[in-house]
């Protein structure tokens, strides 16, 4: 197989796919006598990635694999395409989602002691049902109570590869004061 029609399989994938694909996606596509070494496939992604660099979409990497995306810059002329509403999230929401993605593991308790108020049942189940955070265990003490973490679901909402992308607090804090 030449490496000209591999790209092309590897891009036609990226675009047929709903969801962000892992290398392990792109082997699967090919039977073993065809298979494709992993690194070629990078080096694959990597020249998409500087295909696309000066145009409309993006190929970015997020925690669940690749997918291309359209430029942020481009967002403006986008809005109007878009046929639903975006949902709007509660402050108590994002800030509940913020505690947990910053503090994880951590108890609803230790949420609502950080936030100086309860933590209600809904926005529990509603970041749940986003998919967001998920129980990662029980802590060991009186009642056993949940221990919440961020899923990849959540990672690759906010486009992020890992944990290690969100901003810094500090970042945060300074643009909240911003506003004020």
């Amino acid at each position: 197989m030449i490496e000209k029609s591999l790209k092309s399989i590897i891009e036609a994938a990226l675009f047929a796919s709903s969801k962000p694909l892992t290398l392990k996606h792109f082997l699967a596509l090919f039977s073993e006598p065809e298979r494709p070494k992993r690194h070629l496939i990078q080096a694959i992604l990597e020249e998409l990635h500087d295909d696309y660099a000066e145009r409309g979409i993006e190929l970015v990497e997020v925690a669940s694999g690749y997918r291309f995306q359209s430029k942020k810059s481009l967002l403006p002329w986008l809005k109007g395409l878009q046929t639903e509403r975006a949902p709007r999230y509660s402050r108590a929401l994002l800030e509940t989602l913020a505690i947990i993605a910053y503090r994880q593991p951590i108890t609803r308790g230790e949420i609502e002691a950080i936030r100086g108020i309860s933590v209600s049942t809904d926005i529990v189940k509603k970041l749940q049902d986003y998919k967001w955070i998920r129980i990662l265990a029980h802590r060991e003490t009186a009642g056993r109570p949940a221990l919440y973490g961020t899923t990849k679901a959540f990672l690759d909402h906010f486009n992020l590869q890992n944990l290690n992308d969100l901003p810094e607090l500090s970042e945060m804090l300074d643009s909240e004061e911003h506003k004020l």
